[in-house]
């Protein structure tokens, strides 16, 4: 499921994109807010805003965003970045990352959402997972050498996006990094003609948990349930 688990259940089509939405505003806010308003000298910007236009946010919606970020707006904007490790069922190992301007009250969400798992302290199960570069990105081909384009941009490794991720007449892929090149690969990324949705800082799991049948089920449920809160950004887990 490549580094990021992949929120695969079928939500009302209209609070699937609202949610989505508010996530890609945080994130321009934050990214905004520690490289600057510019997106063509901020790549978690310039990221952040494509993906925002791929899901169909409106450019008043962006803009706005951006400058609460960048503080060009009377609004003080302050989201924390908060890490949570554990267990979904069966022993999956889980991260989680929040964005949030509450922190009581989302880790009162967390604390609720484990119950079903196992909560852990830090350390728990990051030992499980490797801190790499992460970007995500389609080109509007099809049967493209998407090795040889990791290998050009100077990823370290690549995974080809699934079928159902794929839009037609594209190719995606999850582009793995050392930390330090994160921007130098979304660079040549980019001037290969690929359009970055994600090009940031995360985990990836070092190997899998092989769960099946009802198990699985209680996993993907779990995982379904902490993607959906708002102030969930990234969930990263183990399993196959």
């Amino acid at each position: 499921m490549g580094a990021q688990w992949k929120h695969a259940g079928k939500m009302d089509a209209a609070n699937r994109k609202g949610k989505i939405v508010g996530k890609l505003v945080k994130e321009i806010m934050v990214a905004a807010k520690m490289g600057g308003a510019d997106p063509l000298g901020n790549p978690r910007l310039r990221a952040a805003v494509e993906n925002a236009k791929k899901n169909l946010a409106t450019k008043d919606t962006i803009e706005r965003a951006i400058k609460k970020g960048a503080g060009l707006t009377d609004e003080t904007i302050i989201f924390q970045t908060l890490t949570y490790e554990g267990f979904a069922p069966h022993q999956v190992p889980v991260i989680v990352e929040c964005l949030t301007d509450n922190n009581n009250r989302t880790a009162s969400d967390v604390r609720s959402l484990f119950r079903k798992g196992q909560l852990g302290n830090s350390g728990a199960v990051a030992w499980m997972f490797d801190r790499l570069g992460i970007i995500e990105a389609s080109i509007n081909q099809t049967g493209v050498d998407i090795e040889s384009a990791a290998i050009e941009a100077g990823a370290q490794k690549v995974e080809p996006f699934s079928a159902d991720e794929n839009e037609d007449g594209q190719t995606g892929a999850t582009f793995y990094t050392e930390v330090t090149d994160l921007d130098l690969v979304n660079k040549g990324l980019s001037e290969l003609g690929w359009a970055v949705s994600v090009a940031e800082l995360g985990y990836k799991a070092k190997s899998n948990v092989d769960v099946s049948g009802d198990a699985r089920k209680d996993v993907e449920q779990f995982l379904s349930d902490i993607h959906d809160n708002d102030d969930v950004h990234r969930v990263y887990t183990a399993i196959s």
